[in-house]
């Protein structure tokens, strides 16, 4: 059985259905003002930022953090996935 993880925080859900129909707290545009984005990238042993390169063992590790070479400055948004 596949899972589907959302790119904003890691939540995990059996179907592209289920998790796109829920609110992100993790969302840009502030907690619960968006619902989940898919992550389409495949299921990792350890997830790497887009931007710095950090490592985590699970998405909602990695976007629990802040990054230092973020888009929109130093530790102004958090990690991103790289697919």
């Amino acid at each position: 059985m596949a899972n589907y993880y959302c790119e904003y925080c890691g939540t995990k859900h059996s179907s592209v259905m289920g998790l796109t129909n829920g609110y992100c707290f993790r969302h840009p545009n502030g907690a619960n003002k968006g619902r989940h984005k898919l992550y389409e990238g495949s299921e990792k042993t350890k997830y790497t930022c887009k931007y710095c390169g950090t490592g985590q063992s699970s998405i909602q590790n990695l976007t629990n953090g802040y990054c230092f070479r973020h888009p929109d400055g130093a530790n102004k948004g958090k990690h991103a996935p790289a697919l």
